[in-house]
């Protein structure tokens, strides 16, 4: 196999396939306790959702990645997952272990309620879990673990056939490759326990026979010396006696467990609670799917949860796994009749004793665990070396750990155990954990190249369970689809419900303005000029006047200037030249005296509030302000293309400019707790700082803000008022600008303020809630 592997020249290629992640995982309250409140409502139905859903229990959460291209962007998917997960959690974690946390009596345990929504699907699910409450009992249902999804790129099993010489068909020749694997997996899977367990310790509450037989290593803890993984030995999740199906053919195979069934071992396929298992196309037709079909994809099951990475599983641990399953590929196998006898032992004796110096057995043979995972592992090596795939240091790492045990998961809870306690220990992580999901709340991780207002609408369409699809990464182009429905999002806000017209007349400042006056809402007065010769020969129209100069297709305040006094000619034939650079047409507006507030309208309800201030610096008395802009940068929440919630603060020459204009340049040093604005125009996307005022305004402004949308029949539309002192509802006011792309995020995330939910008012609009 590695000779035909070899011929095919694919390199890091063979790296890539279908992969896709399950992590089960408890809510526990900040005692440490089994949550015995219902799945929260937030992520929609148990039944449906095909991220986030329930287990065997109410309390337990199971967070699944699609299928994706490589373990990395499966891991990113998982890592956003759990901060979605846990940030909608009501003074609830997420236990960061395989083993439970204090469990109460079996019969407190919740069982998982299904919705009505499909009342056949719901009550099949309902009575499946409570067949293995009865047959399994309930505290054994808790234990959690990871099972890594993966198939092969489909091209490399194609070639291989093709290069290969195999003369029956193509589906067997597939199902062959699977079936190698599983069999080599099988052998060789207590090096995975060894190397990713992490279940050494259980708590008193797990009470069963295992515990009794246990050690007490601190209070309420217990454990054996040498423990690695409870949850992959007798202790943990398994069939009543150990089955070993016939893994020689799919036929073989689909027989076996028909006969465990008939033999009344298990009631269906799904009992067979193996370390591997076959995916059929059809798994609810899985059987006769597999016999027609063929084998889809293979589901690892031997992952404890890693205690020290939140997803539960570590990045380099997913990157080992795809190499260590390209081993078993290539690995020629032997012909020792009891392998699968032999495997089981070795599974055991790893998991209650691994991290000591024990002795395995290698077909009939006894040999020690370490000198047995060395060399799996440097074979392991010498095929990349011969493929020409640079991953040494991921072995190199592993074989770290074989030389010595304290590195391994199992030995580093094992101490922590020791000194903080079971539960404490293990809390102490799920708070980390749901601390470093808030700092990044706002991002979706592995789309952070996105704009932040389109990973927060996908993160919200996930979360409740609705599929995405990246249509164009660049276009931040989407597709949601859930229950035949389907809505195209470019952006977060440009959707199916504003049709051209409107969107070219909130381009249009011209066309907004004359729209407004006709249904009486007031909007600046002004001049249009076609060319900057025009605006010249009109120069004493307005040169003594406060005056907003503008161009008249514009966003993101690209080529305007505010003069909110008299300036000199130069300084404003200066903001024409520029503004004329960004269109042919430019606007001179009266200068509204007051604040400007960004009214976020959405259907008929105006969702969000803000007040967009300047971009600005606070003195110290000590640096210019280039450095304390440069400062200001830093905070992790600034960025640059509207990737995070604010941006950074650029001293262009429009800053230059202003500053001139006050007398400062960019090496002035503020006086200590000294403001100084640095632009006069307010967007956020050129650094300025953003202020929830929703709960402040009075419905007066709201309702104009909501007339204007409509008045160009907007269904989503970023107001932009002036008003001279919102407190007082008969205050002037003017419209000075409709949008009809408004960012989301700088609502969702202020600089000040309470945080929106403004993805979940999009959703509902589009008809998804």
């Amino acid at each position: 196999m590695l000779e035909l592997i070899k011929i095919l020249n694919y390199k890091e290629k063979l790296l890539k396939g279908s992969f896709g992640i399950e992590r089960e995982t408890l809510r526990v309250t900040p005692e440490g306790d089994l949550a015995l409140t219902m799945h929260p409502k937030a992520f929609g139905s148990k039944i449906s959702n095909p991220y986030i859903t329930t287990d065997f229990s109410e309390s337990q959460i199971e967070l699944i990645t699609p299928p994706l291209s490589t373990v990395d962007e499966a891991y990113n998917f998982l890592s956003a997952l759990y901060d979605m997960t846990v940030l909608e959690l009501n003074n609830e974690y997420l236990w960061p272990q395989s083993m439970p946390c204090n469990i109460p009596e079996e019969k407190k345990i919740p069982l998982a309620q299904y919705d009505i929504e499909d009342a056949y699907k719901g009550e099949k699910a309902s009575n499946y879990r409570k067949h293995l409450l009865k047959k399994y009992g309930g505290k054994k249902q808790l234990i959690s673990g990871i099972h890594f999804n993966f198939s092969f790129n489909e091209n490399l099993i194609k070639d291989l056939y093709k290069v290969s010489g195999f003369n029956k068909e193509y589906i067997e020749f597939r199902n062959d490759i699977y079936l190698k694997v599983v069999r080599n997996y099988l052998r060789y899977r207590w090096l995975i326990i060894y190397l990713l367990g992490g279940t050494a310790v259980m708590h008193e509450s797990f009470g069963n026979k295992c515990v009794i037989k246990l050690d007490k290593v601190n209070e309420g803890s217990f454990s054996n010396e040498g423990a690695v993984s409870y949850r992959n030995s007798e202790c943990g999740y398994k069939n009543p006696i150990d089955l070993y199906p016939n893994y020689n053919s799919v036929k073989e195979y689909v027989n076996s467990v028909k006969k465990f069934i008939n033999d009344k071992v298990i009631d269906s396929h799904k009992e067979l609670y193996t370390q591997i298992r076959l995916k059929a196309y059809d798994n609810d037709n899985f059987l006769d799917s597999l016999l027609e079909k063929g084998i889809n994809y293979l589901e690892m099951r031997s992952i404890d949860i890693n205690p020290f990475d939140k997803t539960g599983i570590s990045r380099e641990d997913l990157n080992f796994i795809v190499l260590f399953l390209l081993y078993l590929l290539i690995k020629e196998e032997s012909d020792f009749e009891n392998w699968q006898e032999e495997a089981q032992n070795n599974q055991n004796i790893i998991a209650l004793y691994g991290q000591k110096d024990i002795v395995l057995l290698k077909d009939g043979e006894e040999i020690s665990k370490d000198k047995w995972a060395i060399e799996i592992l440097e074979e392991m090596k010498e095929i990349l070396k011969v493929l020409s795939i640079e991953k040494d240091e991921i072995i190199d790492n592993m074989i770290l750990k074989v030389k010595n045990p304290s590195l391994i998961y199992a030995a580093r809870i094992s101490e922590i155990v020791k000194k903080e306690g079971f539960i404490e220990g293990h809390m102490n992580l799920s708070k980390k954990y749901r601390d470093d999901a808030f700092v990044n709340r706002y991002k979706l991780e592995g789309y952070e190249d996105l704009e932040l207002s389109t990973q927060i609408l996908m993160k919200e369409a996930i979360k409740r369970g609705i599929k995405v699809e990246l249509i164009d990464r660049t276009e931040n182009f989407i597709a949601l689809t859930k229950d035949n429905h389907t809505e195209y999002i470019k952006q977060a806000t440009k959707t199916s419900k504003d049709n051209y017209v409107t969107v070219l007349m909130m381009e249009n400042k011209t066309v907004t303005k004359k729209v407004l006056e006709k249904n009486n809402i007031k909007v600046p007065k002004g001049f249009e000029f076609y060319s900057l010769e025009e605006a010249i020969e009109n120069l004493n129209e307005f040169k003594n006047e406060a005056v907003v100069i503008k161009p008249k297709s514009t966003n993101f305040g690209i080529g305007v200037s505010v003069f909110k006094d008299k300036v000199s000619e130069e300084t404003i034939i200066n903001a024409l030249e520029r503004a004329f650079k960004h269109d042919t047409t430019v606007l001179v507006e009266e200068f509204i005296n007051g604040k400007e507030y960004r009214f976020l309208v959405i259907g008929d309800k105006v969702h969000g509030i803000l007040h967009r201030v300047p971009a600005n610096v606070v003195g110290n008395a000590k640096n210019t302000i280039q450095e304390l802009v440069e400062i200001k940068n830093l905070n992790p929440l600034r960025g640059k293309g509207y990737k995070k919630p604010l941006e950074k603060i650029e001293l262009d020459e429009d800053v230059k400019m202003f500053l001139r204009e006050k007398g400062m340049t960019i090496n002035y040093v503020p006086n200590n707790n000294e403001i100084v604005y640095l632009r006069e125009n307010s967007n956020i996307s050129t650094g300025g700082d953003s202020i929830d005022y929703t709960d402040l305004m009075p419905e007066k402004f709201k309702k104009i803000a909501i007339e204007s949308a409509k008045a160009v029949g907007a269904a989503i539309c970023g107001v932009d008022m002036i008003i001279e002192d919102y407190r007082d509802k008969n205050s002037r006011y003017a419209i000075i600008e409709l949008n009809f792309n408004p960012a989301i995020h700088i609502h969702c995330y202020p600089y000040e303020g309470k945080e929106r939910k403004i993805a979940e008012e999009v959703l509902a609009l589009l008809g998804f809630i």
